[in-house]
């Protein structure tokens, strides 16, 4: 008996231990990382900060950090709130956009949809139009 049982416990142990060493959801993969990082700036290279901004790969919101930066996974689409911000046809002056990377060379050619002024895509300089308060979304 004492055998019998010892058996079942081996057997019972190897199933829960060959579960070690698995993938799982909580545990990040740095082999296959696709995280991408890009920076929101102005047309003089000022940051925009705390823009609101949600993508696929992403649970809640978040907002570009102080300088600017956000991070996605590719292929990714992303949502931005540019609340507050003019627009690039505001009165009296503009607030250019441009999405670059970390050698402030523009992202060009992005395709993007916004709610207010419609789809396009981002210039060679990573700037792009959009209307005051529009939330804009890229296929990035």
């Amino acid at each position: 008996m004492k055998k019998l049982i010892l058996f079942v416990n081996l057997i019972f142990m190897s199933i829960l231990l060959s579960g070690c060493g698995s993938s799982s959801d909580n545990q990040y993969d740095y082999e296959n990382d696709k995280r991408t990082t890009l920076f929101l700036v102005d047309d003089k290279g000022f940051t925009y900060g705390g823009i609101p901004y949600k993508c696929d790969s992403m649970t809640h919101w978040s907002k570009t950090k102080s300088n600017g930066e956000f991070t996605f996974v590719q292929p990714d689409t992303c949502i931005f709130n540019f609340n507050g911000l003019r627009g690039v046809y505001g009165d009296g002056y503009d607030d250019v956009v441009r999405i670059v990377d970390y050698s402030y060379s523009g992202k060009g050619n992005i395709p993007y949809t916004c709610q207010d002024f419609g789809a396009s895509s981002t210039y060679s300089d990573g700037s792009f139009s959009y209307n005051e308060n529009d939330e804009c979304t890229f296929y990035l």
